[in-house]
């Protein structure tokens, strides 16, 4: 069965989420946002994976931002990258007693350095669902706590963070779902300074050619486990992709391109418009 549009989009991205509500990502997932979903997505079939990603040890758009962003110094990307879909193999549950070597250690570093020291991000994204659909659109982030994701038409979905709620707004609907930032899993990217071995639960480190790759997972005794991969390349130090996988085990894919760290989004795109869209969620 395949899922409809409309829901392809935000469940997707905050599917998990933290702490707060005792069912939450960031640490879990957000309840509140798992009941809004009343289409049950299938899991989709194995796929051939991508044999040099290795895990470590244990383990429509109405007023639309202006122009797509050009990256500082590299040519644009036209064609979105295929993004990378992880071994589902991963997902078995990790031990308490995880550790890792100097040289895990030493990538995560990397990571965290490399997220503490973005202020400002956009781009392009596309976004590969549990059933295997794609979306595609533009993104603008502000650290800290401000993010604003756009889809490509048909789907009529905008994502804005203004610092401290995150809402989901549907422009065909007119309405929009507002959630608490600090219970989703978008608080690890927009943190202003994160130190992801001391402020996350890490479970995997890895490192190939292509990526480093860090798992986060997360615990919770309502809903279940967690988890989210962040992927930065191996040689430009960059954020790739990150995936993120409910606690029934459905995965979620956004691939990042044509990166700009030097342009300051405009500020109006992080703000929510309570007047226009009536809004529900847990606020």
């Amino acid at each position: 069965m395949k899922r409809d549009t409309r829901y392809a989009a935000h469940p997707a991205l905050l599917r998990t989420s933290a702490a707060g509500l005792t069912a939450v990502f960031a640490v879990g997932i957000m309840m509140t946002l798992a009941q809004a979903q009343t289409t049950p997505l299938p899991r989709p079939a194995p796929k051939a994976r991508n044999t040099a990603f290795q895990v470590a040890a244990s383990e429509t758009q109405p007023n639309r931002p202006p122009a797509a962003v050009v990256p500082a110094q590299a040519p644009r990307q036209t064609k979105p990258p295929e993004p990378v879909i992880p071994d589902p193999r991963r997902n078995v549950p990790a031990s308490i007693f995880t550790t890792f070597d100097a040289n895990q250690k030493a990538s995560a570093a990397k990571v965290s350095a490399y997220l503490s020291n973005l202020s400002t991000l956009s781009g392009n994204f596309v976004q590969v669902g549990p059933d295997g659909s794609k979306t595609t659109g533009d993104f603008y982030i502000q650290k800290p706590g401000k993010v604003r994701f756009e889809y490509d038409a048909p789907t009529p979905i905008a994502m804005v963070s203004d610092g401290q709620s995150l809402a989901v707004r549907d422009t065909k609907l007119a309405t929009q779902d507002v959630y608490p930032l600090s219970q989703t899993p978008l608080r690890f990217l927009l943190s202003d300074r994160i130190d992801l071995m001391k402020d996350t639960n890490v479970v995997a480190v890895s490192a190939d050619d292509l990526y480093t790759s860090v798992i986060i997972e997360e615990r919770n005794a309502v809903v279940g486990t967690s988890r989210l991969m962040l992927m930065v390349g191996t040689k430009d130090g960059q954020l790739k992709q990150w995936t993120i996988t409910d606690p029934q085990g459905y995965d979620t894919t956004v691939a990042i391109y044509n990166l700009d760290t030097t342009r300051k989004p405009d500020p109006g795109l992080f703000k929510i418009d309570f007047a226009r869209y009536p809004s529900g969620g847990a606020n």
